[in-house]
C-alpha cells in the first residue's frame, strides 16, 4: 500500500524536511511511499489531522503546532509528556501517538561533534526547542540550568517543563546574558541571537539550531575564539533519522543518504 507522510507548520515550505525523509524512502526501497510539506496554522491542525485516511504513516510538526497537537493524541511518550512538544505523529492501526524525537537531535548532534558532557550551560530562548533542550541537557547529566529570555515572566512554561524533568533553572533577562558556560544552546530563530555574538564567544561550545543561512554571526564569534559549534542541520538531521524509523518501522535509518540529501539542498 502506499503510504504518506508530510512535515506541517507555518511558514514550512523552505523546510529541508521532505529532502531528508524522501532520501530515506529511496534508500530503504520505499517506493511506494510520499513525503509533502504543508502549511498548516494551530486553528487548522485538528480538522487537517481528522481528515487523514488510512494511508498516512505520520507526521513532523514545526512551530507553531508542538504543543497544540496534544488533545487530538490518543497516546504520547512520557518524554514528550514532560517536554510538553510532540514533534512527531505516528498513525498505526487507527490511533493516534505522539513522540519526541527534538531531544534525540540534540543529543546526537552533540555527541557527532565530540561535544563532552557539559558541567554548566545556558540556553537562549524559551519556546518548545529550549523545553526540549532542557531534556537534551539532562541526558547528558547536568540538573541546574541558566534560561535566558526576553521576558522571564513570561517563561512559566518553560519552568514548568524543568520541574517535570527535574531541574533547577535560573531565569535571566536578555541585557543579563553571561555565557562563561560549557554550552551554550541557541534556540532562538535566525537572526534573533546576532546581537549575542559578542558574549556568546566566550562559550566553550555552542549549539545554534539555525541551519539557513548558515555559519550564523553566532557560530562565526565562538569558532574564531576557538570554541565548537554544532550547527542546527545536524539536530534537523538526526531527529529526522528518529522519525523515520518510528514511521516507516524500519531501523536503523540511513543516516548518511538522508545527511548527503540534506546538504546537497542547503
Amino acid at each position: 500500500m502506499n503510504k504518506r507522510a508530510a512535515v506541517l507548520g507555518f511558514p514550512v515550505l523552505h523546510s529541508l524536511s521532505p529532502h531528508l525523509h524522501r532520501a530515506a524512502y529511496a534508500a530503504l526501497g520505499l517506493t511506494g511511499w510520499r513525503y509533502d510539506a504543508i502549511e498548516c496554522r494551530e486553528e487548522e491542525l485538528a480538522a487537517f489531522v481528522g481528515g487523514l485516511g488510512p494511508e498516512w504513516a505520520g507526521l513532523s510538526l514545526t512551530m507553531p503546532l508542538k504543543r497544540v497537537v496534544f488533545p487530538l493524541l490518543d497516546t504520547v511518550t512520557p518524554l514528550a509528556v514532560e517536554v510538553g512538544a510532540a514533534n512527531t505523529v505516528i498513525f498505526r492501526d487507527g490511533v493516534r501517538h505522539g513522540a519526541n524525537t527534538d531531544v534525540h537531535g540534540i543529543v546526537a548532534a552533540l555527541a557527532e561533534a565530540g561535544v563532552p558532557a557539559p558541567a554548566s550551560a545556558t540556553v537562549l530562548g524559551g519556546g518548545a526547542t529550549a523545553a526540549s533542550a532542557l531534556a537534551a541537557l539532562r541526558e547528558l547529566g547536568l540538573r541546574e540550568v541558566t534560561l535566558v529570555v526576553r521576558d522571564p515572566r513570561r517563561a512559566g512554561e518553560t519552568l514548568e517543563v524543568a520541574d517535570r524533568l527535574g531541574m533547577s533553572v535560573a531565569t535571566r533577562a536578555f541585557d543579563q546574558f553571561d555565557a562563561d558556560v560549557d554550552l551554550l544552546i541557541s534556540t532562538l530563530p535566525s537572526g534573533a541571537a546576532d546581537g549575542f555574538a559578542g558574549e556568546a564567544a566566550r562559550a566553550r561550545a555552542v549549539f545554534d539550531v539555525v541551519y539557513s543561512p548558515w555559519p550564523t554571526t553566532l557560530a562565526q564569534a565562538v569558532a574564531k575564539e576557538g570554541g565548537t559549534v554544532v550547527g542546527g542541520f545536524s539536530m534537523l538531521l538526526h531527529q529526522a533519522v528518529k522519525q523515520v524509523e518510528l514511521m516507516t518501522g524500519r531501523s536503523p535509518a540511513p543516516v548518511e543518504a538522508m545527511r548527503s540529501a540534506g546538504e546537497s539542498a542547503l
